[in-house]
Order: structure tokens, then sequence, then C-alpha cells
């Protein structure tokens, strides 16, 4: 199970939010039955982008041997 403070990926898209399935969050809330997350998002100068709410099918663990992915974000 996913933990507070944990690092992890969307599986998805939220084009509402401006991010996309890969973009890197950290978990700041669960639900007391662990089906619903809060993350939050940061941009690499360390402002929180977007804090969102999402369903544990729309995000995963982050594994060693992956690699970061910079875009740059609009306004």
């Amino acid at each position: 199970m996913i933990q507070e403070l944990e690092r992890v990926a969307l599986t998805v898209d939220l084009p509402a939010y401006q991010l996309q399935d890969g973009d890197m969050g950290t978990v700041v809330d669960i639900t007391s039955d662990g089906t619903e997350y809060t993350i939050e998002f940061f941009t690499l100068d360390g402002e929180t982008f977007a804090v969102v709410p999402v369903g544990a099918t729309q995000i995963r663990r982050v594994g060693g041997h992956e690699i970061a992915h910079a875009r740059v974000m609009s306004a």
C-alpha cells in the first residue's frame, strides 16, 4: 500500500490540472479506506504546482530504475 509522503507517479493524464501520465508528486493525505489520495506536485524550484485528489488506480509507486523527465508548465 502506498504511504503518506511517498513519491508516486500518475498513471493517467489530468488535463484539468495540466498534469500528464508519469508526472511525479508526493502523497500528502490518504483516506481511511486507502482508496483515495491527495498528491502534491512541485516544480523543480520547489514551488507547489497543484494539489490533486486521485483514486488509487491513478497513481503508482516510483521505482529506483526510473528516470525523471522535466517539462515546462504553462502559467
